[in-house]
């Protein structure tokens, strides 16, 4: 390809691999303390950042490749940011909950009602957006979105600052857990369907890089996709080297259980695939542009390795 002629590659050893501190990037925190991406040849460095910087962190280089979520950078792609897909990692963390005794039960309960996110565009608010946006109702005008650190959306719902949450893993099994929160039908990702058929997390990494370091990306990509099979395989050790390694707060009791309602199951066909109906899906929610090919926008957020 003419991108190629272009590009020096260079294949450096030297990876720099992005997280956030959730339960979901386990593969992460596995590939990198049992030594999967040294075994790769690789030089690993975990580099840690915030929700509401992560694509800018992947598009300017702060680091090269992590695994993430698919809608999150959907759009981002829509816009020409080159970052691309590479392989996918596991399914269901992301939800929508409601207090215990709150009269709000299933998904059209919410309109007209207030949200808490942990950030505008942050995967669980983008998730929101996608399952009101394909049961008609309209996330910009119906919905009031509430802005909490995450680890603060809990209380939120206890004051009754906001009438539902949308959250990631751990705080999802966490307000379960306190005996705070319920799911609402159709909201919860490792439950309800398309969702639970779709990858949200995939390898992500930055396009050039990859371009500079093709070899190297498929290393990296093998070193998180072996952990996911060794988190799938070992989901207690896992939870418990997260805690005990300081990645993220939580109990490993809690940890073991928010894990165990991710599946890992790496794949490269299947995650291909998820980007098709993911797209569809956002289009239809007015996530994206109506004009939007979200097939060709599907094929060019996609790429296979050699050797992956």
């Amino acid at each position: 390809s003419k991108k190629a002629s272009t590009t020096k590659v260079v294949n450096s050893k030297h990876v720099k691999i992005g997280f956030i501190g959730l339960t979901c990037e386990a593969p992460i925190y596995t590939a990198y303390e049992k030594g999967f991406f040294k075994e790769e040849g690789l030089e690993p460095e975990l580099v840690k950042c915030s929700w509401a910087a992560y694509k800018d962190n992947l598009a300017l280089g702060s680091y090269d490749i992590t695994h993430h979520l698919v809608m999150y950078f959907l759009k981002p792609i829509e816009q020409g940011l080159d970052v691309r897909f590479l392989g996918g990692v596991h399914t269901g963390c992301l939800r929508v909950q409601t207090g215990v005794n709150s009269p709000i039960h299933k998904i059209e309960d919410l309109r007209g009602k207030r949200i808490g996110v942990p950030g505008m565009g942050t995967p669980p608010f983008v998730f929101a957006n996608r399952v009101l946006g394909t049961h008609g109702i309209d996330a910009s005008t119906e919905i009031s979105w509430k802005v909490f650190p995450a680890g603060e959306l809990g209380l939120a719902l206890t004051k009754g600052e906001v009438d539902a949450v949308a959250d990631a893993e751990p705080i999802g099994t966490l307000l379960v857990a306190d005996g705070r929160a319920r799911n609402i039908e159709g909201m919860d990702e490792a439950t309800d369907e398309p969702y639970a058929s779709e990858y949200c997390c995939e390898v992500i990494a930055n396009g050039k890089w990859i371009d500079a370091n093709p070899d190297t990306a498929a290393r990296a990509t093998r070193a998180i996709l072996k952990g996911a099979k060794w988190v799938n395989e070992n989901p207690k050790a896992a939870a418990q080297l997260a805690v005990d390694k300081k990645y993220l707060a939580s109990t490993v009791e809690l940890n073991t259980i928010a894990l165990g309602r991710l599946k890992y199951i790496p794949t490269v066909d299947q995650a291909a695939q998820t980007l098709f109906s993911a797209a569809k899906e956002m289009r239809a929610a007015k996530m994206l542009s109506p004009g939007t090919d979200t097939d060709a926008l599907a094929k060019r957020a996609f790429q296979r390795l050699d050797g992956v």
